[in-house]
């Protein structure tokens, strides 16, 4: 069989506003993650390791770090011209308007895909983790003869009422969608699951750039919301089971189908708590599907004492004689004598002063937390750089970006 022509569009230009105040100068994909990942590495990881290698980046919000991100540490080969992550800022090529949604975003650039020519478009979000074989559910759209393919995760029934549903038969193929139904429609067979549509979608080409006119037409400009609830009365739109995506090299401890939409403080938290434990729920280390990301000159992190439990320390990090418990340290970090880490992310080129106390805190990167700080939980002082999530999470703008919000008040 020939092999297949396949585009990548990937929606990288979310606001992030419920991830304020990490998104306040950077936009959602670019937020750090775990030990020494972005966000974005996520997404881009998953159609590396699925062997799909064109791939245009849709960035809009304050994408400039973003964009500089990928382009020192996403270069494909310079030698294959369709190996490649290129960047794509709003281009106004239909009017002074910027990205009016999912669906606008792709239209703007539908010259991309009348130039490339591809049999199949994968528009994917950029804003999750998770591990995903794009090319099984590529298998299951052509198996199914669809038009439209969308990703769809199993949830509680129960939990249905909280997310958009998707209503399929037996077969897959979806009859209609639910936005955030009293009594979600379980799936076929099984009453206990729903099926939550995941935002990321396999089109057959020609439907998508047909779906994407109609739509301009009607002023329509979100994929969930407009595109493939009139392509469900239109065309073939199939469900693919997530939870049957098979990734080699996943441990038995961890949660099947594990996806997570990390776009609130709270969930970002949790994910990053999932990474922790002799047998997390989510093992970020895997040798047949890795998660690529940027490349470090950093030394190996040096501990010269302290206690350090159930924890990830990263590259040209300094602990001395520090308390650090289920928490995060990323690169070049320095955690000085006394101090107390406990249930926290720590991002790059923090410094931690001695006798600080820090209990479920994000600290943002090139922070400098003065001696005998206490903050988070516990914590009686205000902290004029601290931002208390309503979860309860405190989280220390970096001291550029506080100035700012500071001037702005």
């Amino acid at each position: 069989m020939a092999r297949q022509k396949i585009l990548a569009m990937v929606l990288a230009g979310g606001q992030g506003k419920r991830l304020f105040p990490l998104t306040f100068e950077r936009s959602k994909p670019a937020v750090p993650f775990g030990g020494r990942y972005c966000i974005i590495d996520f997404v881009l990881s998953n159609f590396i390791n699925s062997n799909i290698f064109s791939i245009y980046l849709l960035v809009q919000y304050k994408s400039q770090s973003l964009i500089e991100y990928v382009r020192e540490n996403w270069r494909l080969s310079p030698i294959i011209p369709e190996h490649f992550v290129t960047v794509v800022p709003p281009q106004m090529r239909t009017g002074p308007e910027w990205f009016q949604g999912t669906a606008d975003a792709v239209f703007q650039n539908i010259n991309l895909i009348r130039h490339y020519k591809p049999e199949l478009v994968a528009v994917f979000g950029a804003d999750h983790i998770y591990r995903m074989d794009i090319k099984q559910m590529i298998d299951f759209h052509y198996k199914s003869k669809a038009d439209v393919t969308v990703a769809a995760r199993p949830i509680p029934v129960e939990e249905g009422s909280d997310f958009g549903i998707i209503a399929a038969d037996s077969d897959g193929r979806i009859r209609g969608f639910e936005e955030k139904p009293k009594k979600p429609t379980p799936i076929p067979d099984n009453p206990s699951l729903a099926y939550c549509s995941m935002g990321n979608y396999i089109f057959n080409t020609e439907v998508l750039i047909e779906a994407l006119v109609a739509a301009q037409k009607k002023k329509q400009y979100d994929f969930g919301s407009h595109v493939i609830p009139s392509l469900v009365e239109q065309k073939k739109v199939f469900a693919y089971d997530f939870s049957a995506n098979i990734i080699p090299g996943v441990r038995a401890f961890e949660e099947k189908g594990y996806w997570r939409d990390v776009g609130a403080i709270k969930s970002y938290w949790e994910a990053h708590q999932d990474m922790l434990g002799e047998k997390p729920l989510f093992e970020v280390n895997n040798d047949f599907w890795p998660v690529r990301t940027s490349y470090s000159t950093m030394p190996s992190a040096k501990i010269l004492s302290g206690e350090i439990i159930n924890s990830i320390v990263s590259a040209g990090t300094i602990i001395n004689n520090a308390r650090v418990v289920n928490s995060i340290i990323r690169r070049g970090v320095t955690i000085e004598e006394g101090a107390e880490v406990i249930d926290s992310i720590i991002m790059d080129k923090v410094v931690i002063k001695k006798g600080c106390r820090l209990n479920k805190v994000i600290v943002d990167c090139y922070n400098v937390i003065e001696e005998g700080i206490h903050l988070g939980i516990g914590s009686e002082k205000p902290y004029w750089r601290a931002h208390t999530d309503l979860s309860g999470i405190t989280v220390i703008a970096s001291e550029m970006q506080s100035a700012k919000m500071w001037f702005v008040e």
